[in-house]
């Protein structure tokens, strides 16, 4: 009974237990926060070792030979996001000062638009991709945080790409990938884990949300949100489809707001104390973005995958695999 309903959800093995999560987190986080087990399994506290063991076990079935797509598909998403966010951004900025348009700041803007969450990536790409899809999700990191953000700006640190963060995150793709390449039992025996660590991180994911961050983010964070997701993620698609020949279904899973993204206008605030004045509200506009983001874009995914194809549906006129 729960599986058929769970099936009958777009996305519903990671978009049932995330909004599970999020309720849980804003009206009764006492309940999972005992600690113990219960805490590091049905919280945020286990986000980032679930997604580990899922890259980990992901890396065991990607191939050598299939490095290249990975950072064709990978790069297009990343340079795309970064392109659309930016170009909105300091548009919106130049034209109409810091003050931004109706309400929404240059900071809240590429804050927002140029980071993704790549946990709902990855997910995704679980239930709609394949393993090159999948394995892009380390070099989507790159966005998830300030660093492009204070490059669209055109603040300090235009140098200081942190390595070390990129080194880490493809660290259990790449130990699973040198096991599976070397094993291919190995690989055949932890494939499966991928799908069912799904509910475990839509769920750890939505217990790292509070709802109330919707309200707190005003009409200008909806706003916000909807631009990340359907401008943005319009973009994104257009360049998956012309340059990757894809046929769009992962330009739409990056078209979110990282969780991380939420604190993003402090640190910008703290490099130029100009934006001083506007970090508080453009990161409650953040938030309510990653949050809109987090619940829409699964939905949207789920959709145009069945509609124009993908790996789990595919179509006779689906654009031709890169």
């Amino acid at each position: 009974m729960i599986m058929r309903f769970l099936k009958k959800v777009p996305a519903g093995m990671m978009v049932v237990p995330m909004l599970l999560g999020a309720l849980i987190n804003t009206f009764i986080p006492e309940v999972v926060n005992i600690g113990s087990f219960t805490t590091a399994t049905f919280t945020s506290a286990g986000a980032n070792t679930a997604i580990g063991i899922q890259l980990f076990c992901l890396g065991t079935t990607l191939r050598f030979r299939e490095m290249g797509g990975v950072v064709k598909r990978g790069g297009v998403l990343l340079i795309s996001k970064f392109v659309i966010g930016a170009a909105i951004g300091i548009g919106v900025g130049r034209v109409f000062g810091p003050e931004g348009l109706l309400g929404l700041s240059a900071l809240a803007i590429i804050s927002a638009v140029t980071n993704s969450n790549g946990s709902v990536y990855l997910a995704l790409m679980n239930s709609y991709g394949d393993t090159v899809d999948q394995a892009a999700m380390p070099l989507l990191a790159i966005n998830d945080g300030p660093m492009l953000t204070m490059i669209a700006m055109g603040v300090g640190g235009l140098a200081d790409i942190p390595i070390m963060a990129l080194v880490a995150a493809i660290g259990p793709i790449l130990v699973g990938m040198i096991l599976g390449n070397i094993d291919k039992d190995l690989s055949d025996f932890l494939a499966p884990a991928g799908t069912i660590l799904l509910p475990f991180v839509g769920f750890c994911l939505g217990a790292g949300m509070n709802l109330t961050n919707i309200a707190k983010g005003g009409v200008q964070g909806i706003l916000l949100g909807l631009i990340t997701c359907f401008v943005g993620g319009a973009f994104i698609v257009l360049c998956d489809r012309l340059i990757s020949r894809r046929p769009g279904y992962a330009g739409w899973a990056v078209a979110t707001t990282a969780g991380n993204a939420v604190a993003v206008p402090a640190v910008i605030a703290g490099t130029d104390p100009s934006w001083e004045a506007y970090a508080d509200i453009a990161t409650s506009q953040v938030a309510a973005s990653a949050i809109l983001t987090a619940i829409l874009v699964p939905f949207i995914t789920s959709w145009w995958a069945k509609k124009y194809g993908c790996p789990k549906f595919p179509k006779a006129d689906t654009v031709k695999k890169a």
